[in-house]
């Protein structure tokens, strides 16, 4: 097979690819074998109908047909390995000869994206700041009241809905005439934000027994961002009461016997709190110093691909500028991916076994799946080497942090590696957090340009 590739951009090449009939042979003789299995012709058993006759019957196009779909993504894949091509995105193929005859060539073009090729900056003695960070009196006094809820009781009022009350509530949605869903005796809590756009303005002022309607965009399913007719019932209307803050709270809920005791933990877990955040910071603004000296050329098919799926799934196409908001954070995140696909190359980055799996239960618990469950749809979807790829991602930003300089607006030097939680205590939300330095938040890092397949001819 002989290939050569033309850069028609930055981000796109072309590459020409040559196959000797005689490497498209074994998949000819495969095509004439599958044929042969599948028709039925007079006076000869079926897999045993020559060749010349399926030639006949069949046609050599459609035998043809049959070996280059088969042939094509191997081809393909080596045409790239062969030229060192980094390809994203859906390929356009084109194929320029077929072998309609004995000893006729195979040849074909593929247009593709690609990754750009990207000079970084000096990745020794970077300098970040970041803001100067200190528990507050409110900063204890919320995570007290947090500690307080999970212990409080739930007590049922006979009056109006108010912010902060315990709902069980009836709730329905519909699109025309269409029902899309229902659910009974849903627990809601008013304020919280948790479920469909306006349900707090259309309860509040409720009283339990009364019914109101209001539209809001579907939150998930098929028609997600679409906008429904929602009816909400409400069942029952509850207060929480919190336990009074003293020692025997303390005791309650945790492993302290005084309120002091309980506070001054409390205030360390406020305390490293800040810390992480100032540690997020620091790999952010890290991250924002390569992205600022680096050039990154980004590839307008993958940018439209992903803009044009991300609008169609909230049902908004026409939204001119939600979609120039959508292709800005989805231009970001792809050259934040370039940048760190290059880094973990030059840095040479390696991710290993266990650094997958605990990849893999960290996203399973974020999902809310069984971490075996979610690791067989990954690999039967075919996402395994992607996620690879992210660990990679943030391995490499986790190195550079690790040579940068960090300091707050007051001129203290931060050490990044006092910056992950060690309180006994450690707050749940800190918990399922990502490692300082290691991690980048999910709404920058969509995942806009896997590799694919060239779509058979």
């Amino acid at each position: 097979m002989k290939s050569a590739v033309e850069t028609l951009s930055p981000t796109r090449v072309k590459l020409i690819v040559e196959v000797p009939f005689d490497e498209l042979k074994p998949e000819l003789d495969k095509a004439y074998a599958t044929i042969g299995s599948q028709v039925q012709i007079p006076g000869f058993r079926k897999g045993k109908v020559p060749a010349r006759i399926i030639d006949q019957r069949v046609g050599r196009g459609a035998v043809v047909q049959e070996a280059v779909n088969e042939a094509l993504p191997r081809f393909y894949s080596e045409a790239l390995d062969a030229e060192g091509v980094k390809a994203i995105g859906q390929p356009e193929v084109d194929v320029t000869a077929v072998p309609l005859e004995d000893g006729q060539d195979f040849e074909f073009t593929v247009e593709t994206d690609v990754r750009p090729e990207i000079e970084l900056p000096e990745l020794e003695g970077i300098e970040v700041q970041v803001d100067t960070v200190a528990a507050t009196d409110e900063d204890i006094d919320e995570r007290l009241t947090t500690l307080r809820q999970r212990f409080g009781t739930l007590a049922a009022v006979d009056r109006a809905v108010e912010d902060g009350d315990v709902l069980s509530i009836d709730l329905s949605a519909k699109i025309g005439d269409e029902d899309i869903d229902a659910v009974e005796g849903v627990t809601y809590e008013v304020g919280s934000g948790n479920m469909l756009e306006g349900l707090d303005d259309a309860v509040l002022g409720a009283k339990a027994g009364d019914t109101k309607t209001f539209t809001a965009p579907l939150a998930g399913g098929d028609r997600e961002g679409q906008d429904a007719e929602c009816t909400v019932t409400v069942q029952s209307v509850k207060v929480r009461e919190l336990p009074e803050l003293d020692d025997e709270f303390a005791q309650l809920a945790s492993e302290f016997d005084t309120l002091e005791e309980l506070r001054a933990d409390v205030a360390k877990q406020a305390e490293q709190a800040k810390k992480f955040e100032q540690g997020v910071q620091a790999r952010d603004k890290v991250l924002e110093h390569l992205l600022d000296q680096t050039d990154v050329p980004v590839p307008d098919g993958i940018v439209e691909a992903e803009v044009t799926s991300h609008l169609e799934g909230e049902g908004r196409l026409e939204d001119d500028e939600h979609r120039a908001e959508v292709d800005e954070s989805t231009r970001k995140a792809l050259k934040g991916q370039f940048v760190l696909d290059a880094l973990a190359e030059k840095l040479e980055i390696s991710v290993e076994q266990p650094e997958l799996i605990e990849y893999l239960i960290m996203s399973a618990q974020q999902y809310g799946m069984d971490p075996n469950q979610f690791a067989q749809a990954i690999d039967q979807q075919g996402q395994v080497p992607a996620m690879v790829q992210e660990v990679a991602r943030r391995k490499a930003l986790a190195a550079v942090l690790e040579k940068a300089k960090v300091t707050d607006t007051d001129g203290t030097v931060i050490d990044l590696n006092e910056l992950v939680p060690q309180a006994e205590t450690v707050d749940p939300a800190l918990e399922e957090g990502d490692e300082v330095g290691a991690e980048l938040d999910a709404d920058e890092q969509t995942e806009a340009a896997a590799s694919e397949e060239p779509t058979k001819a």
